[in-house]
């Protein structure tokens, strides 16, 4: 167990006959081999390029910044390492930053530029001599080599260098954005050239963009203007040293460069420290060729607002602007970056709301009566499974809470008769060991993208697991039994996304997650691991909250600590990167997106390397835009849903809230998330919702805005409506007529003053509504989508069009009521012949109707 402080060292595997960096006391989740999963063993027809990995073994990085050069076809660009994109070609490195920030309305775009190409005269070229040496959880070295001539190359995230350490091979950098226009301040016309000494080196563009070069020792380097869109730099002869290129976007940042360029980092380590409530996360960098303290590294947002005690030069010595925002100076080997740990686990971390409760209990035991083990889902993937199943364990821990013990079993049994699923070779869908990557893949996705959104690829495994484990933590909790039995299995899928250490043989470290960034990424290998990114946010959370959940039951503490700062820093990163404050300083330092149009969005859909953006790939309604950042609903997220930004999803989404054909899928996770700033209207809008998504339940939903902070004291559900429950006669207020149908004519019409002649209708409880059922004919009512048919008693069982919401008509007399239809959201008025239809949009047009008792 952890100390109350405990540093972790975590750097992962060098090429054979290098170093193993040590992690120090967070150990494995486990070493066991993963061939006793369901679907066996199989590899991903999207191999690593074998000349890549040349010397090392698997497990390897999929969703890593640098994913792009180990994924065929290996030269795809890759977002990093920043404030550089780079790519490999056959003979070197080609790099660059971006300085067309662009903004089309819905996106902050900063397209990939390539300035320069690094590689040495002695390179024959061929694609297959060059290989990565070391990686860890940060950086990689890649080694180009011919023959005894060789160019290793240091990827680190947050150099504002280019580091490039050559031995026996004379050096080359080929301009790749325009020509040489100038070096070493002499001008150089088409045809001309230059030679200089030294180990300092300024070369402009013809696009006017600058580099420094630090070689550090010296060099002669001659220039020369090929063309008016190419030049090149060569240097006179073999050379064994170290050459760093760094953009001069500024004069005034060449002082900071000049001073720090002899240190340069050639690794990343990875230390977490444990202490109180807080986590932090630690940057180690080993260096070479100076003073450790001096080494120059670049900032992002994420980084300056949880780092202690930094050492930070004045922004105007150095910066570059990303598509994260503004990455500025420090000085230092290692960075500290504390974040604050949260102790909320299985249910809220206060009690529900006595005005909820009776509702809730209601819903509870409605929602479980519905659960019926001999019918549980037969997984067909991971991600809807997975969604639908947490969604209803939460079931399960909330009856623990509302004390029905007698609820729980029934749950768990439900789960448990799914999940079984799982364990079966004859399966239809089937998790299997990939081979050639490492890690747990939906079998019938290993050649096909579009399986499982593209699960076989290594595509959104943390959002996938993060459900799976969820599930099977509740599981867990309450069968000791199941857990023994099962804990080796389940923990193939906590080793996919959270394994913390090199020593497992079989999954990389914390597979989506990018340190540097401070997030996850959802992309794996497909199309080449071309451009890095993650619509849902919320899923990424639910990722190591589920892995949490698991921790809790079935891992160590050390395991618990790590899920919970993996939880913390990717909840603070989606503060930070994903939700957008239309009140935020355009010049402020932690700002990243500074145009205040993109921040009027108030909620990115997307987040990648090269632009960030309010829009999906699948959707375009503001509701899906920010729910995708919200869901799935449950207690950790309490953390996330911060007042400001939830007013502002608030007031953005409110035209799409009040819209009668936008699904109350996505808004009932708006208006949860609403209640941390406002319960009291959470729950009166909650009130109004007919259909949770499968992701959510009703239970669930108040239950969350039941247990919301009240600093107002009011009650949160006060009186919740709901429908008149019993057997009536449905009587016009407006004509007077009774209603009227049979099983010969199953269309309801208000067309008889006879109340003896009149049908009577069993309305029966539903969470927020109810159904209508023709007592004559055991039929219930039902209302069409399109709002023009009849409503008619024509369904032997009830689903989502058998739902209507009976309330209060506003502005008539008491017991006058509307009837909405939650098929369309539209209210039933009446046609000429008294026909019963659900189009009035408003509920002012919707007829008042008399239940009177039968």
């Amino acid at each position: 167990m952890l100390s109350l402080l405990s540093c972790l060292s975590l750097v992962s595997a060098v090429a054979a006959g290098g170093s193993l960096h040590e992690r120090g006391g967070l150990g494995p989740i486990s070493t066991n081999s993963a061939t006793g999963v369901a679907g066996g063993q199989i590899a991903c027809v999207a191999a690593p390029v074998g000349s890549f990995f040349a010397g090392l073994k698997p497990p390897f990085p999929t969703n890593s910044w640098w994913a792009p050069y180990a994924a065929p076809p290996g030269n795809e660009t890759a977002a990093g390492p920043f404030p550089y994109e780079s790519s490999l070609d056959g003979s070197g490195v080609r790099f660059g930053i971006s300085t067309n920030r662009q903004f089309d309305g819905t996106s902050v775009k900063q397209p990939t530029q390539v300035d320069w190409h690094a590689s040495f005269a002695e390179h024959n070229g061929a694609f297959e001599n060059h290989k990565a040496t070391g990686f860890d959880t940060q950086s990689v070295t890649v080694r180009y080599f011919q023959n005894d001539a060789t160019m290793d190359t240091y990827l680190v995230p947050g150099s504002p260098y280019m580091t490039f350490k050559y031995n026996g091979a004379t050096p080359v950098f080929t301009s790749a954005n325009g020509g040489i226009k100038s070096f070493n301040g002499k001008a150089l016309a088409t045809g001309d050239s230059t030679t200089a000494t030294g180990t300092s080196f300024t070369v402009t563009d013809t696009k006017g963009t600058v580099y420094m070069i630090y070689a550090l020792s010296s060099i002669t380097l001659t220039a020369k203007a090929d063309a008016s869109n190419s030049g090149s730099i060569r240097a006179s002869g073999k050379f064994s040293g170290v050459i760093r290129l760094a953009m001069l976007a500024n004069q005034a940042h060449q002082a900071l460069l000049d001073q720090h360029a002899k240190t340069y980092p050639t690794a990343a380590g990875l230390d977490y420290a444990f202490g109180g409530a807080d986590g932090t996360v630690i940057f180690n960098w080993d260096t070479q060729g100076g003073d450790a303290s001096q080494l120059l590294m670049l900032t992002w947002p994420h980084h300056r607002m949880t780092m202690q005690n930094p050492n930070f030069p004045p922004t105007t010595a150095l910066g570059y602007l990303t598509t994260k925002g503004w990455m500025y100076a420090a000085i230092g080997n290692q960075w500290r970056m504390k974040y604050a740990l949260s102790n909320i686990t299985w249910n809220a971390p206060r009690k529900l709301d006595n005005s909820c409760a009776d509702s809730v209990k209601n819903g509870l035991e409605y929602e479980i009566s519905q659960l019926n083990a001999s019918a549980a889902p037969v997984p067909g993937d991971f991600y809807f499974w997975g969604g639908t199943m947490a969604a209803r364990s939460r079931l399960a821990l909330i009856a623990e809470e509302m004390g029905r013990h007698d609820l729980v079993d029934k749950v768990v049994t439900y789960l448990k008769a799914s999940f079984e699923h799982w364990f079966q070779s004859s399966s239809s869908t089937l998790p299997a060991y990939e081979t050639g990557w490492g890690g747990i893949i939906n079998k019938a996705g290993y050649n096909n993208t579009w399986v499982d959104f593209g699960n076989g690829y290594y595509n959104d495994h943390h959002f996938h697991y993060g459900y799976f484990l969820n599930v099977a933590a509740v599981i867990a909790k309450y069968d000791n039994g199941w857990l023994n039995q099962h804990r080796d299995y389940i923990n193939y899928f906590a080793r996919d996304i959270i394994n913390p250490s090199t020593q497992d043989p079989y999954f990389p470290v914390t597979r989506c997650r990018d340190w540097f960034a401070g997030h996850s990424w959802a992309s794996g290998i497909a199309n080449g691991a071309g451009s890095r990114d993650q619509e849902s946010s919320g899923e990424a959370i639910n990722g190591y909250y589920g892995a949490l959940l698991w921790a809790s039951v079935a891992l160590s503490q050390d395991h618990v600590n790590y899920a919970k700062l993996l939880l913390a820093s990717e909840q603070f990163a989606s503060g930070v990167y994903w939700h957008l404050d239309p009140q935020a300083d355009r010049n402020g330092r932690d700002n990243p997106y500074p145009e205040p149009e993109m921040r009027k969005l108030v909620s990115m859909g997307n987040v990648m390397d090269f632009q960030s953006g309010a829009w999906l790939f699948w959707g375009s309604q503001k509701v899906q835009i920010a729910a995708i950042q919200m869901l799935p609903l449950t207690p950790a997220n309490e953390v996330l849903y911060d007042s400001k930004w939830v007013q502002n999803v608030w007031d953005y989404t409110m035209p799409e809230l009040v819209d009668p054909s936008i699904s109350d899928d996505w808004k009932c996770v708006i208006i949860a998330a609403y209640a941390n700033k406002d319960p009291q209207t959470a729950a009166e809008w909650s009130s109004k919702l007919t259909t949770w998504g499968s992701g959510n339940t009703y239970t669930n939903e108040l239950y969350f805005i039941g247990t919301r902070p009240n600093p107002s004291g009011r009650p949160i559900c006060g009186t919740l409506p709901q429908n008149p429950y019993g057997t009536f006669k449905l009587q016009s207020a407006s004509s007077g007529r009774y209603v009227a149908a049979s099983a010969a004519k199953p269309n309801l019409v208000a067309g008889t003053t006879d109340a003896g002649a009149a049908s009577s209708f069993a309305s029966a409880y539903l969470p927020n509504a109810g159904t209508l059922q023709l007592v004559s004919s055991g039929q219930y009512v039902t209302a069409d989508q399109s709002g023009t048919g009849t409503l008619a008693a024509a369904r032997g069982s009830a689903s989502a069009w058998e739902r209507f919401v009976v309330r209060q008509k506003v502005g008539a007399a008491t017991g006058v009521y509307t009837i909405k239809a939650a098929s369309n959201g539209k209210y039933v008025t009446l046609a000429g012949d008294g026909s019963l239809v659900n189009s009035a949009a408003d509920e002012s047009a919707g007829e008042g109707f008399r239940f009177v008792k039968a």
